[in-house]
């Protein structure tokens, strides 16, 4: 009864296979190796919707200045990108394209108030350049905040519409760790105008997000494998109350060790836990750099995005693979 575990163990859960196929497996050589039946296998809880655009941007009012206005600050070089933002074109940027004009006017706004033009400006045009100065120093973490999560890639990323990530399934990770270590220094260098930010740069990051939806990836991966193993510690922990003992357990007591199960038959679950923890560190290093966020998108984060939260995905997964070490723990204990 025990061949099929013990070769399950020593053979483990190849990187490039569907982890779910492989957990079940798990599970059937384990319940034959208990003699007990195969466990009842549920489907996982879908993941958790995005907060809606509403619920999830600032309100930034738009700031409005006649032509003449403009001109009259023409010394401060914004006439021609306010002409721009303003036209046909302008008005319909993508988000991303809105924060670089935002970020733009606040620059030239920054640089043109501690310059020796105030010096030559009427009382009136003195006070509406520090008024647009202070009115644009306030916005931009919002316009920042606001570009990010109005992105149509970046909403992807947590797209309800996509699969379970199989950890050896590595295409296009990378690029998407170098996005979002790029817009992390950006939303930190937002007031630092010896910053570069080529708008190339940013839709370069925001292409690589879009090449697929890795959060929602690898929050269904850990939904998934953290329900298969709370299934398997159902098994063992019946098993363990049961007073069959080890009646079916006809081998070494080193087999039924630890290290034996969490080396090679859930070797490929350190790879996921590894991964998630990378990549949800990230988004939090992200998420700290702005604004604090809405309501409803704080929601999401701590429940879905959480690395403490003990119902979030990550924290879930990493306590049911350590009841599935006590549990081997106590089964070897009571076996030897």
């Amino acid at each position: 009864m025990m061949a099929g575990l013990v070769a399950l163990l020593v053979t483990g859960c190849g990187g490039g296979e569907q982890g779910d196929a492989k957990l079940i497996e798990y599970q059937r050589a384990l319940a034959e190796a208990l003699g007990q039946p195969a466990p009842e296998r549920t489907a996982p809880p879908n993941i958790g919707a995005f907060p809606e655009r509403s619920e999830r941007l600032f309100e930034v009012a738009e700031t409005r200045e006649g032509i003449l206005n403009v001109y009259a600050l023409r010394e401060c070089h914004i006439t021609q990108l306010v002409a721009a933002r303003n036209n046909q074109l302008g008005r319909v940027a993508p988000p991303s394209q809105q924060w670089i004009y935002e970020l733009e006017l606040w620059r030239r706004l920054h640089a043109c108030w501690h310059s020796d033009v105030p010096d030559g400006l009427s009382d009136t045009n003195l006070e509406r350049l520090e008024r647009l100065t202070l009115i644009k120093t306030e916005q931009l973490p919002k316009v920042s905040w606001n570009s990010l999560f109005d992105s149509e890639e970046w909403v992807r990323s947590f797209s309800r519409a996509s699969s379970p990530l199989t950890p050896g399934d590595t295409r296009g990770i990378e690029a998407q760790f170098e996005a979002l270590a790029w817009l992390h220094q950006a939303t930190l260098n937002q007031f630092n105008p010896e910053w570069q930010h080529p708008s190339s740069t940013l839709e370069n990051h925001l292409n690589s997000l879009r090449s697929r939806p890795l959060t929602a990836e690898l929050l269904r991966a850990l939904v998934l494998a953290e329900r298969r193993l709370t299934e398997a510690n159902e098994l063992l922990s019946a098993n363990l109350q049961s007073r069959r003992g080890c009646t079916a357990l006809a081998s070494p007591a080193d087999v039924l060790s630890e290290e034996m199960a969490d080396m090679a038959a859930f070797a490929w679950l350190d790879q996921l836990e590894s991964l998630a923890t990378r990549w949800l560190e990230a988004v939090d290093d992200l998420f700290a750099s702005h604004v604090p966020p809405p309501e409803a998108v704080d929601d999401y984060r701590h429940a879905w995005l959480s690395l403490e939260n003990p119902e979030a995905p990550l924290p879930a997964l990493r306590q049911a693979r350590s009841e599935h070490r006590q549990h081997w723990q106590a089964l070897t204990k009571r076996c030897t």
